[in-house]
């Protein structure tokens, strides 16, 4: 029956409407139909959704941090140079014998050119040098214009005594951040999961909310035909009539915003997996939720293991060590030792410049002793010590409550695959109730009102099971997230990092 036939301007004012909210319907040839199931949704946002780039994204920041990191533990190769330093003045030149000041004309240029590897030594913070230099003095206004200086190999060595090592810290800090980091992409991806799921069930829920509203304006329709035969024979008041026209009139109001809640929530999905305008998506229900039961101490020992939670507060409390660490370095003596062993020469051509060089040694340790701080390096320690309890005893504090969202998110998924499979049955009543009210009402059995309410029951049990449904996988995939574990396959989440980070 055409549910606009008993009111054409209004019909024609709803197509009119319909065009220009949604003109691509005038486009229908050149849309592309893709039936999509909920896997197939889920799929198609971790591969080219904007927030699964996003993501990608987030971790190659990491990564490239974490090969930063790698780096400074390698050997560093410098080349310095300095050329073309010229230098012309009047420099005033003092006699060691009689104390008086001469001023001589300077004229000269100085190049300079050295080679070196640095190491870090990453166990106790010294620095490893090995170097090569080349320098050439062009005096103009002496008899002896050119000098070469040579250092053809120089090692040094660098110390430091009870001093802050950041290296250390970092070698431990630095691959449990990008330990941390894989997890978190992993989770961002079950994100991307959880939001595709939200989006699918928002279009099913607008699906069904437009189907039983044409549906029951449908059945108004033929309701309202019956009651008016039947008012003509005085079996029904005129009030049930009016009941029915008012019904008739919401009915058709209701069908333009679910029409509009609709091609908003597939806008909402199609733009969230990268599709354009020309793409219309055709969601497939998900079939009856798999009977799957989940024990507690599964789920949280696999949160424990995967998560990036634990990672997270492992590292804060590193920091807090680390800043202890910091603190206590920076009070009492410091100490530097510092020694180097080299070659050098001089001449006025490179041959003479590296013949028979001359050995040159330097050993020395400095030293810094703060005599009176007023208590400053002491209550350093005091306050980092301090922040570290503060840090300690919140994360045992969130441990508890993370302890207990588990336990309430495992409880919550298995009660909903029962309430889903009520839902079910709930729905088909419901369905078979209304059929038989209707059929009743057209014998005449019962009234407007009763008729009224079956109609409701129906609709609200295909909303209640369809809401049910998402909620089920809703719950399933933030217990991947918690896990990092697909409990469907009985495998862990994981993605193949190598490939991700190539190129």
């Amino acid at each position: 029956m055409n549910c606009f036939k008993k009111t054409p301007r209004l019909g024609l004012l709803n197509l009119l409407v319909m065009m220009v909210l949604f003109p691509f319907t005038a486009q229908s040839q050149q849309t592309r139909r893709i039936p999509l199931t909920l896997e197939e949704v889920v799929e198609t946002a971790r591969e080219q959704s904007q927030a699964s780039l996003i993501a990608k994204h987030n971790f190659l920041a990491s990564y490239w941090q974490f090969r930063s990191y790698k780096a400074k533990l390698l050997p560093s190769l410098n080349l310095n140079a300095s050329l073309g330093q010229y230098n012309r003045s009047i420099t005033a030149l003092q006699n060691s014998q009689t104390g008086e000041f001469n001023y001589i004309v300077n004229n000269n240029m100085n190049n300079n050119l050295s080679l070196s590897v640095n190491q870090s030594i990453a166990p106790t913070g010294g620095t490893l040098s090995l170097i090569t230099s080349l320098s050439r003095l062009d005096q103009f206004s002496s008899q002896n214009p050119v000098t070469y200086t040579s250092q053809p190999v120089k090692i040094n060595y660098s110390q430091p005594i009870k001093a802050y090592n950041s290296l250390k810290w970092e070698k431990t800090i630095e691959p449990l951040n990008f330990e941390k980091a894989k997890r978190e992409y992993l989770e961002r991806l079950e994100d991307v999961n959880i939001t595709a799921v939200s989006l699918f069930f928002s279009v099913l829920s607008a699906q069904i909310n437009l189907d039983m509203a044409l549906k029951n304006l449908e059945n108004t329709e033929l309701s309202l035909d019956i009651a008016k035969e039947r008012f003509e024979i005085g079996t029904i008041s005129r009030n049930d009539v009016l009941t029915l026209n008012l019904r008739l009139i919401n009915s058709r109001l209701d069908i333009g915003d679910k029409q509009l809640e609709l091609e908003m929530s597939k806008l909402n999905l199609r733009t969230f997996l990268g599709f354009n305008e020309s793409v219309e998506l055709v969601l497939i229900t998900p079939e009856q939720t798999p009977d799957l039961t989940l024990n507690y101490e599964d789920v949280y020992s696999r949160s424990i293991e995967n998560s990036s939670y634990v990672m997270g507060n492992e590292l804060l409390l590193l920091g807090a060590e680390q800043s202890v660490a910091r603190a206590k370095s920076s009070t009492g003596l410091q100490a530097n030792l510092f020694a180097n062993f080299g070659l050098n020469q001089r001449g006025e051509n490179l041959s003479k410049a590296y013949s028979n060089p001359m050995d040159q040694e330097v050993v020395g340790l400095s030293l810094t002793l703060p005599i009176l701080d007023w208590g400053m390096g002491k209550g350093n320690v005091k306050l980092a010590r301090s922040r570290e309890e503060v840090i300690r005893t919140q994360v045992e504090q969130s441990m508890t409550q993370y302890k207990q969202d588990v336990l309430i998110k495992v409880m919550q998924f298995n009660k909903l695959n029962d309430q889903c499979n009520i839902s079910l049955q709930a729905d088909s009543i419901a369905k078979l109730s209304f059929d038989i009210a209707n059929e009743r009402f057209r014998n005449g059995t019962i009234t407007v009102i009763e008729l009224n309410s079956a109609q409701n029951d129906m609709t609200s049990a295909a909303s209640r099971y369809i809401a049910d449904l998402g909620n089920y996988w809703k719950n399933y995939y933030n217990i991947r997230k918690l896990s990092l574990y697909d409990y469907l396959t009985g495998e862990g989440v994981n993605v193949n990092f190598d490939l991700l980070t190539e190129n």
